[in-house]
């Protein structure tokens, strides 16, 4: 089985704010001296279910993201392809340089590195299954759905789930809802609900974890400080 990752980091991390590296994008915001999205790369070469690795960025990082991935050695294939203005073009021109005998797509964000290797291929072997799966965890707080600043209802949790990334899929299937969802002109937050709207299949969840934060924002750094101490400390010397 053919499984390509999707890794979309051509965003300029406009909520990050400026650190003292110089840089506002948080993909490449340094954890112990790497940047984020080399450690989010460094999970998914541990996965054997793997077969290449593409990621998205600015036409600008591409020649600079390729020399610290080349410092790497990697163990499989890591591919780069110039990104789009958001999230949903990038993705789009990473799935369009995939060899037709691919079987399964995941994409999943840049700025997620603490997912779990063992978590991937959860949702990898879910998707091989169901056609399509993501990682989700349920809220711990009270969902209120409101209207300017009047609550209008409170949500039952047991019905809902945060998504998270990777998002898995049949790559015939992905690139349906990527079509569809340019013919109607649609704009998505995430590949699920694009995959969604084309009523083909029951998009499987599987249970994530809090750990797999999104580094979105500078106080997220402090987190990912403490979570990458505790990784590095269970490691065999």
């Amino acid at each position: 089985m053919k499984v390509s990752v999707i890794l979309p980091a051509a965003g300029l991390g406009t909520r990050m704010g400026r650190e003292k590296s110089g840089t506002s994008r948080k993909q490449f915001m340094l954890l112990d001296g790497a940047p984020i999205l080399i450690h989010t790369i460094r999970k998914f070469l541990q996965c054997k279910s793997v077969t290449e690795i593409i990621v998205a960025l600015r036409a600008e990082d591409l020649d600079w993201a390729r020399g610290l991935v080349f410092e790497e050695r990697p163990v499989k294939p890591v591919r780069f392809v110039e990104g789009g203005d958001s999230r949903q073009q990038s993705v789009e021109n990473a799935l369009s340089t995939l060899s037709p005998d691919t079987d399964l797509v995941a994409v999943h964000d840049a700025v997620r590195p603490f997912i779990d290797p063992s978590l991937v291929e959860q949702v990898i072997a879910e998707a091989a299954v169901a056609g399509a799966a993501i990682v989700g965890i349920v809220p711990v707080d009270t969902v209120k759905r409101v209207h300017k600043n009047k609550i209008r209802a409170t949500l039952p949790r047991e019905h809902l789930v945060l998504a998270q990334t990777p998002q898995v899929f049949r790559f015939d299937l992905l690139q349906k809802a990527f079509a569809r969802a340019r013919e109607d002109g649609f704009v998505c937050t995430d590949e699920s609900s694009l995959v969604e709207r084309l009523e083909q299949v029951e998009v499987s969840v599987v249970q994530g974890s809090d750990r797999n934060i999104k580094i979105t924002k500078p106080t997220d750094m402090e987190l990912a400080r403490l979570f990458l101490e505790e990784e590095t400390a269970g490691k065999p010397a």
